[in-house]
């Protein structure tokens, strides 16, 4: 696999997060937190449940490929949050992205993601969660890839050394189910 780069000269930075008590944040005051942030600046901002999440390459690849598609003009969402929801998902559908990885009222460990020069720990206070290292990055196992998607059968067809291959073939992927509208025209 490709080395990534250093953690210093990243542009996209991702936290392991908890919430301080049961059910809060809300979903409702995660989303509007969300929003708030994407008003405030260009910088992407967003915030996925943990157990969906197959390590660095995963992101850092959703986002590379976000950023490809957009820069080729096949941007599908206007929120860039909610398109790379897409890409980390390996689905083109957003409301399918969202119930793969996606915060539920369940979720007690999250993975915060956001663009430089966004510090990660007054994220983490905005939303009003805890860092939790624990959280991400974590290893891949079968309960995740259930999750994204892939099943018992494809997981069966490679090593479990390879898993995280499985995720980025899914990201990937995405790019392959163009938007509906080569036009710029976007789905919301």
């Amino acid at each position: 696999m490709v080395p990534l780069p250093p953690v210093g000269e990243r542009a996209l930075r991702a936290v392991g997060a908890r919430r301080r008590a049961a059910g809060r944040p809300s979903v409702t005051e995660t989303i509007a937190t969300l929003r708030a942030l994407a008003t405030e600046s260009g910088e992407l901002v967003a915030l996925f449940d943990a157990d969906a999440i197959a390590g660095e390459r995963h992101l850092l690849s959703a986002w590379a490929h976000l950023g490809r598609s957009r820069a080729r003009g096949e941007s599908r969402l206007r929120d860039r949050a909610a398109e790379l929801a897409l890409y980390v998902a390996g689905d083109d559908q957003l409301p399918r992205a969202l119930a793969k990885v996606g915060i539920r009222a369940t979720t007690e460990r999250f993975v915060l993601v956001a663009e430089r020069p966004r510090e990660p720990a007054q994220l983490l206070e905005r939303f009003g969660l805890d860092p939790d290292p624990a959280a991400y990055p974590r290893s891949v196992g079968p309960e995740l890839l259930e999750r994204l998607g892939i099943s018992a059968e494809e997981r069966s067809a490679v090593p479990s050394t390879a898993w995280e291959g499985l995720v980025l073939e899914r990201v990937a992927l995405v790019d392959l189910s163009a938007p509906s509208d080569r036009d710029g025209a976007r789905k919301d």
